[in-house]
Formats: C-alpha cells, structure tokens, sequence
C-alpha cells in the first residue's frame, strides 16, 4: 500500500510536536508543520476506513473527534476536517499541501479564531401551545365550551373542526417564535445555520416538537449572553431549550482543496 496521512485538522501553531497515542486505533498522532500552521495527522495506508460493522465506525468517529478536542486544548485553534480525510503521500506530501493552500488555511485559522460551535434547538409542547393558542383566541374558546352541549355527532365534527383551528394557529404560532429566536440569536453570534435535526437521545425532549434547531459560531465573549437568552426562552410556558458546547467550528469551516 501507498503511503498516506490521516488529516484531523489543521492548527495554529509552527511546532513539530507528538500528541501520543490517541488516534484512530490507537494511532500515535503528531503534527507536521509549514511556516505558523501544521497538520495533525497519523501515519496510514492509502485507504479509507470502512467498515461493516456500526458500532466500530461510531468508535472511530468518536476517537477522531477526540484528536480534534485535544488539538483544540493544546493549540488553541484548529481547522476541525471531516471524519476519513486522507492524504496521499508522507509528511513531505503534507507539507507541500499546506504549503500550496497556506494562505486559504491561515484566512480560515484567523476567522475562527476565538469561537466555538455550539448546537441550539427549542422544542415546544404541542398541548401546552395549544392551551396558550387557545386562551388567545376568543371564539376558539366559545367553540370550546359548546362541545359538551352538543350531541355525540355534532360533538365530534365541532371537536375536528376545533383541532384543525388549533392546528393552523399553533404552526402560525411556532413560526412566528422560530422568526423571533432567530433573529435574536443571530444577533449574539459571528455566523448562524438553521438545521434540520430530529432525533434527540434526552428523556426531557422526547415526546416534544422541534421548533428551531441552530449551529451557531460565538465568540467567547458573547458565549454568556447567548446562554442567558437562552435561559430566558427556556423560561417561555411550553418551551424548552437545549444547548450544547463548545465544539469545534465543523459546520463553518470547509476544506475541500
């Protein structure tokens, strides 16, 4: 097999150092230096990992967002890369690479410089928004009342139309606070990404909807005003906030070259 590099990231420092044995598989994992930036890498085969076997690739995920998590204590900032970015050739391929995108990697090492990611999503419980809609809403509430005066079938049309009612306000509704959060969280970040995430692992979030999910890049001194905004959100009848961080700059850094 060819030899190759394994990339974790790139970071900001101009020193030949040795991180130990914390790759993938144990790896022993050292930097590879150009001007003030280097690589962080392991020695590999030019070849992917793949494998068949799911809970050995989640393994090897995680080992490599550990190299970049101690790469971030130890050098301050870093150019996190994707999971199996490997490149051809031995440390003198490596430093050519770096070499030809040195200014784009420097550009992108002052940018980030600084910040973090961190992952926000505001869910909201349908029944609880549903009862606020409904106290809001006058006429939804006669409708209410007059469900139980009514026979069975007629009951049971005026309760259909009722959930349809409450459904179209309480989406109107969400939408509305999805707009509101946005533009107050932009305000405390260098960068925003509206997500699509759906799947929660926190007993406290299940059963509930998603009404907004964020990856947002914070300086360090805007990180406490971003979680006390938060904590007034969190604070709203029906809604609940989950905050995570700080990560490493993945969704806002992208080294294609």
């Amino acid at each position: 097999m060819e030899a190759a590099r394994y990339l974790y990231s790139v970071a900001s420092t101009g020193m030949a150092e040795k991180l130990g044995n914390i790759g993938i598989e144990e790896k022993p994992v050292y930097t590879v230096p150009y001007r003030d930036i280097a690589a962080v890498i392991h020695s590999c085969e030019s070849r992917p990992y793949e494998t068949d076997d799911e809970r050995l690739a989640e393994e090897w995920v995680l080992e490599h967002a550990y190299v970049i998590d101690q790469a971030t204590t130890r050098f301050g900032t870093v150019l996190p890369v994707s999971f199996d970015v490997i490149l051809k050739g031995d440390d003198l391929a490596v430093k050519d690479w770096l070499s030809r995108n040195y200014v784009r990697l420097r550009q992108e090492l002052e940018r980030v410089k600084g910040k973090s990611e961190y992952s926000v999503q505001i869910f909201y419980d349908y029944d609880e928004m549903a009862s606020r809609v409904l106290r809001d809403n006058p006429d939804l509430e006669g409708l209410k009342s007059r469900l139980e005066k009514e026979p069975k079938g007629k009951a049971y049309l005026l309760q259909r139309s009722l959930d349809m009612k409450l459904q179209d306000l309480v989406s109107s509704e969400t939408s509305r606070l999805a707009d509101r959060f946005c533009s107050e969280i932009k305000q405390l970040t260098e960068d925003l990404k509206v997500e699509d995430r759906r799947t929660w692992r926190e007993e406290r979030f299940r059963g509930k909807k998603l009404l907004a999910s964020y990856s947002c890049l914070v300086s360090r001194d805007n990180v406490e005003r971003l979680g006390e905004a938060l904590e007034n959100i969190d604070r709203l009848e029906g809604l609940s906030v989950r905050f995570t961080g700080p990560w490493s700059p993945f969704s806002f850094v992208s080294l294609e070259a």
